[in-house]
């Protein structure tokens, strides 16, 4: 029984064996190819680590792997890192794909000083890619050991081994020969700059879209559609579009999900794209790349999201209804499992904005943690002793006096300092010698975007927010109907840029010295608009991928969280943000027509009893009840008539291209 759940790889090259941890590439080291080891070699014959199948081999020869039989370990040898840059030029490969291989067969021969004069690292890695799935543990020996030693012994986890126990093993590479599909008629492997993937697509960034037969991509079986857009050649694969993106990572190498090499990639697109002659069509170019870049970075984590605003909704009830008290701890553990996606919402924006970007997510998402970080947060919420320029002063730095502002909640921060590290990090690994970078880059990183981000964005944000909140005001006290008109159309667009937030404190201090807020009832109408919005898509569009993320957003908007709606679904597609707008500026403008006011926090659809005045019912609650109705009716018309087509989501037909030579029909 031990020995059956015991696996065992061998190294496939003579040298000294170190830790994953030691390797000087992130992707690796950082265990997001699996558990293994690495080598620094001493000759260059290379030779199987385990016994089984070939199944990958990279057309740039850096890269071999395979299968085992017994219990479908899905094993890659790495040659080299960065050596995907030499084009195979170091490497005989003396296996293909499909052959079968015995432990310490002989498949290749690296030419060490060929690789060190291409001023690349020799470290030979061995990963097990699927190892999450299948390994418990994996250990690797110290010392030098001679090809074809045992270099690791690792066990398989339970489910592993009771299946193979019983005979009931899956097979392995379910997504193989999709993945092999789809790089060959999106051009091969030598089209390819870098791929990533979204929820629903992989995002392949190709050399030349015309080499891609959208065709026949589309007709693969688990395709479901072909787009185009922002650079990208868009594969719609669906909720199984990790498990095709480990696919084709396995057979093209990780390099091309290397995240400076994405940077170079998206840096190179940008610079490709044509850009508008005019000043008002660069404005628009600007905002929908701008718009790209937000929806791109939130899209891993909008599923979170309505569903963190779906449980807010049932607490919310539960609150209402005097079910739970919020003081017991039974609020407490709900509360936390609705809101930490929130509260921690820049790390999770941090790492995908970094994927989006370009820059190295694990560190975007540490400078996440330090703008969430208790500490932090504290100084935050901490008492102003003096203003600089409007702002709150509440701390200082080296001496120097600083505002500290709240991020939790926000997006923009983040993305901007994506967009400060996808500059900064390609600049500091020129400089850097490699030996030093795995410390020194992540070092700087963390210290100059954190701090760029704390005492300088911040500050801008606190002015911008404390000239919006003025502002308001000043609309508000003029006229209820055309603040709420304003207010209204434009709330939204706030959250967006996270200058909502100069909104809430006069909302909470309405409700802590009067007991109500107006405003508030305003904001509420927003939300609900931003539902009859993503109602009407979900209900019009026959796209499953469309319906998978408007239901979901439907309900989390009703339940007062817009954030799944816009960035989702409405934003994303551009016009039905508008329409959206329009109709929540008809909510707004109701509203303060109808001198709507608000008892509590919770709004949208769910927060009702927010409406209803503690001393006794008043026109409020009905007030609230036809504002919100009228606002669904507009949202929803306009975008359905307006607002959202199928076309928008759907890929950019065009005529068959003809094949060529060599390529599969």
């Amino acid at each position: 029984m031990g020995n059956a759940q015991t696996v065992k790889l061998l190294t496939p090259i003579n040298g000294d064996i170190m830790p994953l941890s030691a390797v000087a590439d992130p992707v690796f080291s950082a265990g997001m190819m699996g558990l293994g080891f690495g080598i620094k070699p001493s000759n260059g014959t290379v030779v199987a680590p385990v016994t089984g199948t070939v199944t990958m081999v990279a057309e740039t020869k850096h890269a071999i792997g395979f299968t085992t039989p017994d219990n479908n370990l899905e094993v890659l040898v790495h040659l080299g890192i960065d050596t995907v840059d030499l084009k195979g030029a170091p490497f005989k490969l003396n296996v293909a794909a499909g052959d079968t291989v015995q432990a310490g067969d002989s498949i290749a021969t690296m030419d060490l000083a060929a690789v060190e004069a291409g001023n690349k690292q020799t470290t030979v890695i061995v990963a097990v890619t699927n190892s999450s799935d299948k390994l418990a543990e994996l250990d690797p020996v110290t010392g030098t050991l001679e090809a074809g030693q045992v270099a690791a012994t690792g066990r398989l986890n339970a489910n592993t081994y009771n299946a193979k126990r019983q005979g009931k093993l899956p097979k392995a590479g379910k997504y193989d020969q999709l993945a092999a599909d789809i790089v060959e008629n999106v051009g091969g492997v030598e089209n390819i700059n870098s791929l990533i993937h979204c929820i629903t697509r992989l995002r392949f960034y190709l050399k030349d879209e015309s080499k891609a037969n959208d065709d026949i991509v589309r007709d693969l079986k688990g395709v479901i559609d072909v787009a185009k857009a922002g650079g990208q050649y868009q594969v719609v694969i669906g909720p199984a579009v990790t498990d095709v993106y480990d696919a084709v990572i396995k057979q093209i190498g990780p390099e091309f999900s290397n995240d400076a090499e994405t940077a170079k990639v998206v840096a190179e697109t940008n610079a490709a794209s044509k850009r508008p002659k005019t000043a008002w069509g660069t404005v628009k170019w600007g905002f929908s790349n701008l718009i790209g870049v937000i929806t791109g970075s939130m899209i891993p984590v909008i599923g979170l999201l309505a569903a963190s605003g779906i449980l807010k909704g049932i607490l919310a009830v539960l609150i209402t209804f005097k079910f739970v008290s919020d003081t017991a701890p039974t609020y407490v553990i709900i509360n936390a499992m609705s809101d930490s996606v929130f509260y921690f919402l820049p790390i999770f924006v941090g790492f995908t904005a970094g994927k989006k970007l370009g820059a190295d997510p694990v560190i975007m998402g540490i400078v996440g943690g330090v703008l969430t970080y208790p500490s932090i947060v504290a100084l935050a919420g901490g008492k102003a002793t003096s203003t600089i320029l409007g702002m709150g002063v509440n701390a200082d730095f080296f001496g120097l006096p600083v505002h500290v502002a709240s991020y939790t909640y926000s997006i923009f921060p983040m993305i901007a300092a994506a967009w400060l590290a996808s500059k900064l990090e390609p600049w500091l690994k020129r400089v850097i010698p490699a030996v030093l970078r795995m410390i020194f880059v992540p070092l700087i990183e963390v210290v100059v975007i954190s701090g760029a981000i704390l005492l300088f964005l911040g500050p801008i944000i606190t002015v911008l927010s404390t000239a919006l909140a003025n502002g308001i005001v000043a609309i508000y006290n003029l006229s209820p109907a055309i603040s709420g008109l304003i207010i209204g159309g434009f709330y939204q667009v706030l959250v967006i840029f996270g200058l909502h937030w100069a909104i809430i404190p006069i909302v909470a201090n309405d409700i802590a010295t009067t007991g109500h807020s107006y405003l508030n009832a305003i904001v509420s109408a927003t939300m609900v608009a931003q539902g009859g919005a993503v109602l009407a898509i979900a209900l019009k569009s026959k796209l499953a991928n469309i319906q998978e993320l408007a239901w979901p957003a439907t309900i989390s908007a009703f339940c007062g969280v817009t954030e799944p709606a816009m960035y989702g679904i409405n934003l994303k597609y551009g016009r039905a943000f508008v329409t959206a707008s329009i109709g929540a500026a008809v909510g707004g403008l109701l509203t303060g027509l109808m001198r709507v006011n608000m008892w509590g926090f919770t709004g949208s659809l769910i927060g009702f009893t927010s409406f209803i005045n503690p001393k006794g019912s008043d026109f409020s609650f009905w007030g609230f009840w036809i504002a919100s109705i009228v606002t669904i009716i507009v949202s929803f018309t306009l975008t359905w008539m307006f607002g959202f087509k199928d076309e928008d989501a759907a890929a950019v037909k065009v005529a068959p291209k003809k094949r060529h030579l060599g390529q599969a029909a």
